[in-house]
């Protein structure tokens, strides 16, 4: 088992860690090595559930802050070992989100006298289907491990605050036809010209872009698959165009919901998968000093992002961690070393 050195530099520890490869659902290997290496942390108490490892002090201090971040990435892209090219750090993970966990872990280790209490989650499945998560999985089975009065997700945010998340919504939209030979059309109806009707709609579709808690999130509805047709000369009975819906937190589930069927009116709507948003939460107290000290305007989080569950449990949360978050997911990945280090920086100040 590799062995992480918590109190060395956050760079390496972001290379070593990277370097343990842990795409979703083989996180084994670097959630062993998290644990064993907070296990050392004699301030700590540390907690395992499958591939998640949770890590706390309990210093009686009247608040508690929640640090979170996920163990697992997308698959691998002939972009490992990560390679340090002067003042960048590039490979799979380093952005989504290994530069923000070694961030976390250093914490973990370097302050044993912070002045909140500390909670730090890392956790697996994140990047595959909400069902599998296991930031969700904590929440079902060990809710009071996720306890506090402020959360910090360190999905990368480019050194900013990103407040708050966006909803998701994926539907799928079932247009009928009648099937016939291609030789003779004319006795059939295309099911796959008939969706073209659906395609109008999206094309047409306005996204909003409310202000939510003095953050402006911008909306899509976008077609991101069709399937139909079943050989190269039947007329397609059945055609299907799936659709995702990223929606502000003022809406909940079920406003988006009612939202995209008097959006695709007269169409056979089902939706197939579905995650809140959550508001930005910046007017609390701990959200506002925390802004101030990172002394950049925050933005509205474009995406969806686990801050959603901790919005669940009544815990207001951020991301923030070094990277581009359009550097997440590409062959290209990388991370800027001088934002590790300030994110590192940042957070200490903060915590101290």
């Amino acid at each position: 088992m590799t062995s992480l050195d918590l109190t060395g530099d956050v760079v390496d520890l972001t290379r070593t860690i990277c370097d343990i490869p842990s795409v979703s659902g083989d996180e084994k290997a670097l959630a062993d090595a998290v644990e064993s290496a907070l296990r050392t942390c004699p301030h700590l108490e540390v907690l395992r559930d499958g591939d998640a490892v949770v890590a706390r002090t309990s210093l009686g201090r009247p608040t508690r802050v929640v640090l979170a971040g996920h163990l697992d990435t997308v698959p691998i892209a002939d972009n490992l070992p990560v390679v340090l090219d002067g003042d960048v750090l590039r490979g799979r993970g380093t952005v989504d989100m290994k530069a923000g966990v070694a961030v976390m872990l250093q914490l973990a280790a370097l302050l044993p006298e912070p002045r909140h209490d500390l909670t730090f989650v890392f956790y697996d499945h994140e990047e595959v289907a909400a069902r599998l998560n296991g930031l969700g999985r904590l929440v079902r089975n060990h809710p009071e491990w996720l306890a506090g009065d402020f959360a910090i997700l360190g999905e990368p945010s480019d050194g900013t605050v990103e407040g708050g998340c966006q909803g998701t919504m994926r539907v799928k939209i079932t247009v009928p036809g009648v099937a016939a030979h291609s030789a003779r059309s004319w006795k059939g109806s295309n099911a796959i010209h008939s969706a073209g009707a659906v395609l109008d709609v999206l094309r047409a579709y306005v996204p909003r872009q409310p202000v939510v808690d003095g953050l402006q999130y911008h909306e899509g509805l976008n077609a991101v698959k069709i399937e139909g047709g079943i050989a190269g000369n039947v007329i397609p009975d059945l055609c299907t165009v799936y659709v995702n819906h990223r929606f502000a937190p003022d809406r909940d589930v079920a406003a988006a919901e009612a939202h995209l069927r008097e959006v695709f009116a007269g169409f056979e709507l089902e939706v197939t998968d579905a995650a809140p948003g959550a508001r930005p939460g910046l007017d609390k107290p701990a959200a506002k000093e925390f802004v101030e000290l990172v002394g950049r305007e925050p933005q509205a989080k474009l995406g969806w992002t686990d801050v959603s569950r901790f919005a669940g449990l009544g815990v207001p949360a951020v991301n923030f961690g070094p990277g581009d978050p359009l550097q997440a997911h590409t062959d290209g990945e990388h991370v800027p070393v001088p934002e590790i280090r300030q994110a590192l920086h940042v957070l200490t100040s903060w915590l101290s």
